[in-house]
């Protein structure tokens, strides 16, 4: 390595009132370095210590687990500080420094990473620590704890085996509890413990204290790529790239005996919002101890034990001076980082030490309110109070909630395609499905995959379970535009139909059995788990007034049916960016007409069906522009190849045979005409509008006699746009608008007053993209579908990437799914080149997005910067959209504000 590297600072320390580092640089120390250099700037009590930053894991990796050239020599001086800081040396037989060794990634991970206490003991160490201290209980306590920690996370040893020791011991000895051993107890366990390491492992224990040391600074470094915390990153949008700090910390006890303690407290409650202390402590303890449950912790304050109905004491009636003090760090770190606090401390012997500060993690009920109030009082702005909460959480105030109580059993995991849960009878067939509905009982219809002419039986369950398909499968779109909860991908599901069960990770589930679904989590459990109903705030209400006078963008949603028109007006909608006509076709009292539009053989016959799907067609669009109230309302014309709407099974396609007078073979033949073997890139879209101009007519006169209709009924024009769809020519908008101009401009004089009404194209295709500006001499507005925009500049099939994609997140080829959240770089260039191109040919293009990625607070901070006119998501994410908009709008003014300072 160069001996630059060697030059470069990879250490910062910490401690005695001062430190190297600030809240500031949380990229380089990681959060819990960041705040504990913070918390000692502050004059609050931190035990000293120092900082691996973040670098040194980059470094790490990219030089297959070495450390860069430097690093151990400024780990050496920093040590010696540490040692004249604190009074005691690193390996001294008679006043041993012992150090703990945490992770601290930029982004809270809690619990995800390695953690080693107690470093620095051996048989010497222990024996100075006792005399030291005057107490060998707790001496050799903390060995034990030592060896089981570090054999654990750093030598691969499972800490059950310790705990079945232990247990062991405890019912030999008749004791209950951990707290009933004595000093001699702790030091018979500890000679086991290092028994059983050097039995299992062939190796014994280390007892140098640097070797432990770097032992255990490896084993954290590593733990940023265990399986645990590459999972939480997915799940939680943390690139890989960011790597953890480590940080070296001179150990403080809160083992020591009556007066020492160990707690965790938040400045306000996580869960309600609610401005009041919350949290545990126990006495006599260390901090693994209030987390993993093998004692119960006592509440901190006098007022929770009472609302509680418990007896064990709190902090406050224990150890009141310490509370009183605690109270005022509490008050001190929460005004001082303007936002609730999660906070661990430590009583040793008396004395309160500090020992992380971060943003405390919390529901989205309490952070609406956290923020509401804080505004209140004056601590932060409006604005600020808009960006305090996180869009995506706002799921949880949409949807039903699953318990985290509920002990029902796991069946399988999958995607978590769509918030929310549900409890139902498990069905298999949507026509089952809507049936049973009907009759008033909750199902969960369970398929391999779902298609467009399972929307009946998908909006009749209350959820909805898929073996395949992914984030934005047709199941994952269409329940979220629905609001139902959604598991797609649940690979471990094997569906038999035929004996009417489906089996998964060895249980077997019949139809009619009850299950539950997690949407939110991508979970299938067996029975019925306890729900917990959606709770609207006034918060909520008042913080998205907020968030609407912030955002430039409007906000529309996808919808095609009054029920989604309803839903998203209610939660804010402004418009209609997204209406599939193809839905309705798929309606029973339609679909035999439609049947007979694609099996006819000529113009004059598809015509005559069409006539059929008219008069339906139109009282859609009137029940739509109704609702709409003069809202625009972007409808989309028939864009799925015709073989979607034609039977499968054979029941069906003997029922329609006979309907249509036609064989069953004959009606085959037809269908094995219109098949393909790539449907996706084929005869759809505005390709079937130029092959059958007929079809694109009828609906361009659905629509506008709708309009009509509304118009006069109302006094209200509604504000109609008709969009392509699949559009890669000008000469294709060309020759399809002159067809929809000559149906508006028929439906208009027999009105007596022109039609009024916006032309425009869906942008999917990157040649669209690139020849916006051709597209653009026709269009007034595009709408980049963003779903197929992926699909096509990927070459990916959206229902069958899954198989692969979570391969290559897991690898690092792709930071996200583009499925999910917008790719920026790719398809986020189409966009920005169709945006540019469009507006260079007809600058008052109006400039939308009606894919899946609406919904998608990354995706919305693009479109933003892009200077998209409106974003369009399902029904159940308009209000994230709205939050995601003005935290957009905001940020960007932001950082032209900052801007603007910089070049003065």
């Amino acid at each position: 390595m160069s001996d630059k590297a060697s030059k470069k600072k990879w250490v910062y320390a910490f401690g005695g009132g001062s430190a190297e580092g600030d809240a500031g640089m949380k990229n380089l120390l990681g959060g819990k370095g960041a705040n504990l250099a913070e918390m000692c700037a502050l004059g609050l009590p931190v035990p000293p210590g120092f900082t691996l930053t973040t670098k040194v894991c980059t470094a790490f990796y990219k030089n297959d687990r070495a450390y860069p050239q430097g690093l151990k020599a400024q780990v050496e001086t920093a040590l010696a500080d540490l040692e004249a800081e604190t009074g005691k040396r690193f390996g001294d037989p008679k006043n041993p420094l012992l150090v703990s060794v945490r992770s601290g990634g930029r982004a809270s991970m809690p619990g995800m990473m390695d953690t080693v206490l107690n470093l620095g003991l051996n048989a010497d160490t222990v024996a100075g620590l006792a005399a030291r201290s005057g107490d060998a209980r707790f001496a050799w306590d903390s060995y034990r704890r030592f060896i089981q920690m570090y054999a654990d996370v750093v030598m691969g040893l499972d800490h059950d085996v310790f705990e079945e020791l232990l247990d062991d011991y405890k019912d030999d000895q008749g004791y209950e509890l951990d707290t009933d051993l004595t000093a001699t107890d702790w030091q018979t366990m500890a000679g086991r413990y290092l028994a059983q390491v050097e039995d299992d492992l062939g190796e014994p224990f280390p007892t140098d204290p640097l070797d432990q040391l770097w032992g255990a600074v490896g084993a954290v470094f590593g733990s940023w790529m265990n399986n645990r915390a590459k999972t939480y990153r997915l799940l939680h949008d943390i690139p890989q790239s960011w790597g953890t700090a480590v940080n070296i910390q001179a150990m403080v006890f809160g083992n020591m005996g009556e007066k020492s303690a160990t707690g965790v407290a938040f400045t306000r409650d996580p869960s309600t919002g609610q401005k009041s202390i919350y949290g545990e402590f126990l006495i006599n303890a260390q901090g693994e101890d209030v987390v993993a449950g093998i004692r119960t912790p006592q509440v901190l304050t006098k007022q929770s034990r009472q609302d509680m109905g418990e007896t064990a004491l709190s902090l406050e009636e224990v150890m009141p001076e310490i509370y009183a003090q605690l109270s005022e760090v509490f008050q001190k770190l929460e005004d001082h980082y303007r936002d609730m606090q999660d906070i661990e401390f430590t009583v040793e012997d008396g004395r309160l030490w500090m020992l992380q500060t971060r943003a405390g993690k919390r529901t989205a009920m309490a952070s609406l309110r956290i923020a509401v109030e804080m505004a209140g009082e004056g601590t932060i702005s409006r604005d600020e109070a808009v960006l305090r909460v996180d869009p995506a959480a706002l799921d949880q105030l949409l949807h039903p909630a699953l318990d985290e109580a509920s002990d029902c059993p796991v069946i399988a995991t999958g995607l978590p395609a769509s918030p929310g849960a549900a409890i139902g009878q498990v069905v298999f067939d949507a026509d089952e499905a809507e049936k049973l509905a009907k009759n008033g009982i909750d199902v969960i219809l369970v398929r391999t995959e779902t298609s467009p002419e399972d929307i009946h039986g998908m909006h009749a369950a209350k959820g909805i379970v898929t073996a395949r398909g992914g984030m934005t499968s047709h199941a994952a779109v269409v329940a979220r535009g629905m609001g139902r909860p959604c598991v797609s991908g649940a690979g471990a599901i094997k569906i038999d139909r035929k004996a009417g069960r489906f089996s998964a990770n060895g249980m077997s589930i019949s139809q009619g059995d009850v299950i539950t679904i997690d949407g939110g989590k991508g979970a299938v459990f067996k029975g019925a788990g306890r729900m917990i109903q959606p709770q609207m705030s006034g918060d909520f209400a008042v913080l998205m007034g907020w968030a609407d006078k912030a955002r430039r963008m409007k906000v529309r949603t996808n919808a095609d049916t009054p029920a989604d028109v309803k839903t998203a007006l209610k939660f804010g909608a402004e418009g209609i960016g997204l209406c599939r006509t193809e839905h309705m076709f798929f309606d029973e009292q339609r679909i035999a007409a439609v049947r007979e539009m694609i099996l006819a053989n000529t113009r004059e016959d598809r015509v005559t069906a069409l006539d059929k799907i008219l008069p339906m067609q139109r009282d859609d669009f009137v029940k739509i522009f109704t609702l709409m109230e003069g809202l625009p309302v972007t409808i989309r014309l028939l864009d799925p190849p015709l073989h979607e709407f034609l039977p499968h099974k054979a029941e069906d396609v003997e029922a329609v045979a006979k309907a249509t007078g036609l064989t069953p073979d004959e009606l085959m033949a037809r269908a094995r005409d219109l098949a393909e073997s790539n449907p996706m890139l084929g005869h759809r879209g505005c390709r079937l509008g130029i092959t059958y101009p007929e079809i694109y007519e009828m609906q361009a006169r659905a629509i506008f006699e709708a309009a009509v209709e509304v118009r006069e009924a109302s006094k209200t024009a509604p504000m109609v746009e008709v969009m392509i769809p699949l559009v890669a020519t000008g000469e294709e908008l060309a020759f399809l608008k002159t067809r929809v101009e000559a149906v508006a401009k028929d439906v208009g004089d027999a009105a007596g007053e022109p039609v009024r009404y916006a032309f425009g194209a869906m942008i999917e295709l990157p040649r669209a993209a690139l020849r916006a500006d051709e597209l653009a001499r026709y269009a007034e507005f595009f709408s980049f579908g963003t779903n197929d925009l992926t699909q096509t500049t990927f070459g990916l099939s959206r229902d069958d990437a899954s198989s692969f994609l979570n391969t290559y997140l897991a690898k690092g080829l792709l930071s996200q799914d583009p499925f999910v959240s917008l790719d920026q770089a790719g398809v986020g260039d189409l966009v920005r080149m169709g945006v540019a191109r469009g507006r260079a040919a007809r600058e008052d293009v109006k400039l939308g997005i009606c894919g899946e990625h609406g919904g998608d607070p990354a995706s919305i901070t693009f479109c933003e910067k892009t200077g998209l006119d409106y974003i369009s998501c399902s029904p159940y994410r308009v209000p994230i959209a709205r939050l995601a908009a003005a935290q957009a709008a905001l940020k960007r003014a932001i950082k032209k504000k900052q801007k603007k300072k910089k070049s003065r």
